[in-house]
């Protein structure tokens, strides 16, 4: 067993060629099996991330505000407080914020983020 205490928590803006919008995270380390990684991220309204996918998925909590998520198949979803997204292995994605409101979730994210362009409104 491994706990990591919040005191070892890095918090930091995020690679800002992946995100539209200043957003930040607080880095909860790595979950070593499967191999992915824990993020708190805050989204300000408007904010969001661009395209990607993940090779074992994601888990999305969301733990504050209200916020959207889309795929390429299927028109964006209001998400809330209290919601979980999981994203199957490779499906293409992107969440953030509202337009309106901010909102904050905990990302479980497994295998390495491939990163793709920007998400048209």
């Amino acid at each position: 067993m491994k706990v990591t205490k919040s005191h070892e928590a890095h918090p930091g803006p995020v690679d800002a060629s992946h995100f539209d919008g200043s957003v930040t995270r607080q880095d909860y380390g790595e979950i070593p099996s499967p191999e992915g990684t824990a993020l708190l991220v805050s989204f300000p309204a408007g904010a969001r991330t661009h395209w990607h996918s993940h090779p074992d998925g994601q888990v999305l909590f969301v733990v504050d505000g209200v916020g959207r998520v889309g795929t390429r198949d299927a028109p964006a979803v209001e998400i809330r407080t209290g919601d979980v997204v999981h994203a199957p292995p490779g499906e293409e994605h992107w969440h953030g914020a509202s337009e309106s409101e901010p909102m904050r979730h905990l990302a479980l994210s497994f295998g390495a983020t491939t990163w793709l362009e920007l998400v048209e409104d």
